[in-house]
């Protein structure tokens, strides 16, 4: 297959505006030459250090600067960026790594620690290095090359890498320009990670578009509230503990510069879309994954209340259809789409069918066209935007010596929305404090149950498969009020 090429990005934003800001960072700016400067000198240290075109790097590295750089100068060099979630552990970190086959790590000085349990992999520091050597970048991007990999978990408990090639972003941005529209003096007030899709898909639009990203290192809604306030930001985006937060603490009303809230990662409380009808808050709900190179659905602010629970219709290069009569598999299909997962043959052939994807969630369309998902990826628990599987979770118990059996749902929680509840079938005595410990050495705290239950046994259906809802049911039952 021939795919097309494009003129470097970054190299071409210059050309064409190369005085524009592209990015605020607390109290400095950057312009896109001077952030193309930086980017060269950054790509210089990396090529010097031996990354070369086709190498899968892993970028582990908080919400500033030099990450911007760093993505960016792995673009100039022609290597793909593994976006490795921070808030993972050195030992998830490292499986990924390894999956991926990455020839390095690169990191930051917020992340050394956590970097250097990490053996194996040749690392290297993106913080406070420089050299003198000269980097030439590439002319040409192709649109079929592999430009990220994020890894993303699936039913069985094992994170698959999921391919983002350069169309796949360039279709994704010119899908959300073709929904939003672009005003010149836009500027992207990012306060959620760029290891997420939704936080690398805002530094693909900023080249694409010639606009000025906001970057917030740590989400602080007073903070944000101020910013919104003042007028220095006209797009964001967000999640539903986010917004909640933001609403809560929201005192008048934001600036009539602020055009669009972006909320993905779960639907959002009538309570709250309430409020931000009162405030005039335009709010734009969406359906994405990794998989779809952020949202693929959107719902605009007008049909809020009229469409209440929709996610909206599929963007414009893009559809959707539901595998069955009345409700059933979302199937999606676009140039924003996967080409599929990394080193995952049989998850492939699973996923996709005739040119479309197999999202696994489920839902319906009515008869206007907009979209209701009713169970995303069954079992998947949202918890603040992150997603978490329950078979994961219950793999870990389960290698505990106390514990036979686990099941693991979602409930309800006033914070963040939903939080994983632990079901188990003990061998011998053991406290939840005893469990939580043991599961924060072996997962991100945030994948680490709130509640731990025991159980005389686990609800199973006649396939002897674990029924997952029926302990969330369990759950609202016991804590009715």
């Amino acid at each position: 297959m021939t795919f097309m090429n494009m003129p470097n990005w970054l190299k071409q934003r210059v050309f064409l505006t190369p005085d524009r800001r592209a990015l605020v960072f607390e109290n400095k700016t950057w312009t896109f030459a001077e952030m193309y400067n930086e980017t060269l000198k950054k790509a210089s240290v990396l090529s010097l250090s031996g990354i070369k075109k086709g190498d899968f790097c892993g970028v582990l590295a908080a919400n500033r600067p030099d990450m911007i750089f760093t993505i960016q100068a792995l673009q100039q060099i022609g290597a793909v960026a593994v976006m490795l979630n921070s808030r993972l552990t050195a030992k998830e970190i490292e499986w990924q790594l390894r999956d991926a086959n990455a020839s390095h790590l690169l990191f930051d000085s917020l992340h050394e620690k956590k970097a250097s349990a990490i053996s194996g992999i040749p690392s290297i520091s993106i913080s406070s290095n420089s050299t003198d050597e000269q980097f030439t970048p590439r002319d040409l991007f192709s649109m079929g090359e592999i430009c990220s990999i994020m890894y993303t978990s699936g039913t069985t408990g094992r994170p698959k890498g999921v391919i983002q090639t350069y169309g796949n972003h360039y279709a994704s941005v010119t899908a959300s320009a073709l929904n939003l529209g672009l005003h010149v003096d836009d500027s992207w007030l990012c306060t959620v990670p760029l290891f997420h899709i939704s936080g690398y898909s805002i530094l693909m639009k900023s080249v694409l578009y010639g606009m000025e990203v906001r970057l917030v290192e740590k989400f602080d809604a007073s903070v944000i509230n101020e910013s919104l306030q003042n007028g220095e930001a006209t797009i964001i985006s967000v999640v539903s503990a986010m917004l909640s937060n933001m609403i809560n603490r929201l005192s008048g009303t934001y600036s009539p510069r602020f055009r669009c809230m972006l909320l993905g990662g779960g639907p959002a409380p009538v309570s709250i879309l309430e409020q931000c009808k009162q405030k005039n808050i335009p709010v734009f709900q969406t359906y994405g994954m990794t998989e779809t190179s952020s949202q693929i659905v959107t719902l605009a602010p007008e049909y809020t209340m009229e469409k209440l629970g929709s996610v909206g219709k599929p963007l414009f290069p893009c559809a959707v259809k539901i595998d069955g009569e009345n409700e059933g598999e979302i199937l999606v299909s676009g140039p924003n789409v996967t080409t599929g997962y990394l080193n995952r043959q049989e998850a492939n052939e699973s996923s996709f069918q005739d040119g479309w994807f197999r999202t696994g969630d489920i839902g319906r369309l009515d008869a206007d066209g907009f979209l209701y998902v009713l169970d995303r990826r069954s079992d998947l628990i949202i918890s603040g935007g992150e997603n978490i599987y329950p078979a994961e979770i219950e793999s870990v118990l389960t290698s505990h010596h106390a514990i036979r059996e686990a099941g693991v749902a979602g409930v309800a929680d006033e914070k963040w929305g939903s939080v994983p509840a632990a079901f188990y079938v003990a061998n011998h005595p053991v406290t939840s404090e005893e469990l939580a410990a043991f599961c924060i050495e072996k997962m991100a705290r945030y994948k680490v149950p709130a509640y731990f239950i025991e159980t005389a046994e686990l609800p199973r259906n006649a396939s002897n498969k674990l029924m997952r809802r029926e302990l969330a049911a369990r759950w609202r039952d016991d804590h009715a009020y």
